[in-house]
């Protein structure tokens, strides 16, 4: 009986101790007794030679098994260390969305030797002409397809016949004589009907459906809007490709997510984890630490143009960052806001104006609390009321200029076509520390005479 990682460490430990005494077939057979997923991540605990050493030992549909449940780097690890005949057997065996995905990272003379060592092919080489991050990427040709004219009890005769394991067990879609998608049923509609009435008759024809090349973040708005376990594939002719599961549709929410979050952080390579190599991680992060350099640089030349304020009142340049600070984190929040309303399509980029003006409005309120408390108690604190009163009226301004950039930035590079999560921190910070120098340089500049009268 298979068992959960969790509950069994014992097994595990047995495993492991296999493993160590070169026992290989053992821990294979021990092996089997763990879910997949399971398997998949204790599998990923082993070194590389660990891990061929234990896969020649296991049977070809137990390894698919476990491919299928790994991510594309730690899949592609793997297979890189087995030789491709063998290699081949396995992707024969694996979901065709997967072994297209392990296919495609392979090199490219790779990719042709392992292809002609495949029995069945044909099911993956289609996937093969899809980006990644299209529908067409993400979708399996593994489903099942009836006719309109069938009639119920053919239908499930056929069905009761066919060999395939379906991803999407609960839909049956509906084909037409040129493969176009007309219709699709359920199982549970399938089994109520009457044997003799025809699938057309109990065919749904208004069905949700994506082309092939579209995004597959809009793929995931989709399944999401309409609460669907599984969504049809077609190209620009209506012809019926492939389908997305619901498995794969949460890899994408995650892949997004983690896409998002990367950006934000001004990561270009989304695949970077912390053990990756060094010049990975060096090609995904030093670009945008140069370019935020360059901008900071510019909000050191902005200072440079007050040097004479900082000799006569010293007591600025303590401050000058409150202002930059709170600037960068109010923006920060309206970029992430605007980003996240953008990824789910709940901001209409032609209708955008109605947002800016309340996230200005909102920028304004929480500049006029943040800029009277600290005011006030900068005031009090350094005995200078026109000091603290500079500070305040700098807070509202940099909230306000944050609120507008903040929202204004991702909106626009969305507009252009540009990734709004990508170059909207760098930008965003650095409007606002450099608004913020000038806002605040400048207000203090304006009352320098009365701020000298409290020193």
């Amino acid at each position: 009986m298979e068992e959960y990682l969790e509950t069994s460490p014992k097994i595990i430990a047995e495993i492991r101790d296999y493993i160590t005494h070169g026992e290989f077939r053992s821990a294979a057979d021990l092996f089997g007794q763990i879910l997949p997923a399971d398997q998949a991540k204790f599998f990923i605990t082993l070194t590389a030679e660990e891990q061929r050493h234990l896969l020649t030992a296991m049977e070809i549909p137990d390894i698919a098994d476990i491919f299928d449940e790994l991510d594309d780097q730690q899949t592609l690890d793997a297979a890189n260390n087995l030789p491709l005949p063998f290699l081949a057997d396995i992707i024969d065996d694996m979901d065709p969305d997967e072994a297209a995905d392990l296919l495609g990272d392979l090199s490219g003379k790779d990719v042709r030797r392992t292809i002609s060592f495949m029995e069945e092919p044909e099911e993956v080489l289609p996937l093969l002409r899809y980006p990644d991050d299209t529908a067409g990427g993400r979708m399996t040709t593994d489903f099942l397809v009836l006719r309109p004219e069938e009639t119920v009890e053919e239908a499930i005769r056929d069905l009761r016949k066919s060999d395939r394991e379906s991803d999407v067990p609960y839909y049956l879609f509906v084909v037409g004589d040129s493969g176009s998608l007309i219709g699709v049923t359920g199982l549970r509609e399938l089994v109520s009907a009457e044997p003799e009435q025809a699938i057309a008759s109990i065919m749904n024809t208004h069905v949700i459906q994506i082309e092939d090349m579209e995004d597959q973040e809009e793929a995931a708005r989709l399944m999401k809007h309409y609460d669907l376990s599984a969504l049809p594939v077609v190209d620009r002719n209506q012809r019926l490709k492939g389908v997305i599961s619901h498995d794969d549709i949460l890899d994408v929410l995650v892949d997004e997510s983690t896409e998002d979050i990367y950006r934000l952080a001004s990561v270009s390579d989304t695949a970077i984890e912390p053990e990756s190599g060094l010049g990975r991680q060096l090609r995904g992060r030093l670009p945008w630490l140069l370019l935020n350099t360059v901008t900071a640089l510019f909000g050191s030349w902005v200072i440079s143009n007050f040097g004479d304020l900082f000799v006569q009142v010293a007591v600025l340049a303590f401050f000058q960052s409150v202002v930059a600070s709170q600037g960068g984190s109010a923006a920060s929040q309206n970029v992430a806001m605007i980003v996240r309303g953008l990824a789910l399509g709940k901001i209409d980029i032609s209708k955008a104006w109605p947002i800016m003006l309340r996230q200005v409005a909102v920028g304004m309120m929480i500049g006029v609390m943040i800029g009277v408390i600290v005011g006030v108690g900068v005031g009090y604190w350094q005995s200078n009321p026109i000091l603290g009163l500079v500070l305040g009226l700098a807070l509202l301004g940099n909230m306000l200029v944050a609120s507008f950039v903040g929202t204004l930035a991702p909106i626009v590079l969305q507009a252009v076509g540009q990734d709004p999560a990508l170059a909207s921190s760098v930008l965003v910070t650095a409007m606002t520390d450099s608004l913020g120098f000038l806002i605040f340089l400048s207000l203090a500049q304006i009352f320098l005479p009365l701020i000298q009268q409290y020193m």
